[in-house]
């Protein structure tokens, strides 16, 4: 069992190696200087794909046992994405507890690991090229997902567009 403060030095670490060797399209940073299980991050909408060009920012939020357990993320922007709740919390296999799924939709390999801890900001940001059709929470935005065919409706354009109003209020 993980300890509070080894996941700390954990996630010291590892935000200190992002820092060091920044993922393309993704960035991270304390939400609050005093508190290492609470990060801020920023995703950059990945070139051709419907989030190209949108800036889209969430919470990842660490549990004290980390990495036995994983994080949470959460969106504060807003983002129209199938794994994606309208309140923003995410639903992607990686991010569910590990061991086997109790209502039998994920392998427990799909699911978290310690070994993923070495995926941190790499594997939310890829989500943005191929979202999880096995788990999309909103039926209607896979539906409607399908549909987006014109430059006019790309999700990152909304995005950048939201932002800016946002920055101008």
């Amino acid at each position: 069992m993980a300890s509070a403060s080894q996941a700390s030095l954990l996630l010291q670490k590892q935000l200190r190696d992002l820092c060091k060797n920044p993922v393309d399209g993704f960035s991270a940073g304390l939400v609050d200087e005093e508190n290492l299980f609470e990060w801020s991050v920023t995703i950059i909408g990945p070139p051709d794909t419907l989030y190209e060009g949108g800036f889209f920012n969430a919470i990842m939020s660490f549990p004290q046992n980390y990495p036995n357990s994983p994080p949470t993320v959460k969106f504060t922007s807003e983002i129209w994405h199938p794994n994606v709740y309208t309140d923003g919390k995410v639903c992607i296999s990686i991010l569910h507890p590990p061991g086997d799924d109790p209502n039998g939709y994920e392998l427990a390999s799909e699911r978290w690991s310690p070994v993923h801890t070495g995926d941190v900001g790499t594997g939310r940001h890829e989500h943005f090229t191929g979202p999880s059709q096995a788990h999309q929470k909103n039926v209607t935005k896979k539906l409607l997902l399908s549909t987006f065919t014109g430059p006019s409706e790309k999700c990152g354009e909304y995005s950048v567009e939201h932002h800016i109003n946002a920055f101008k209020s």
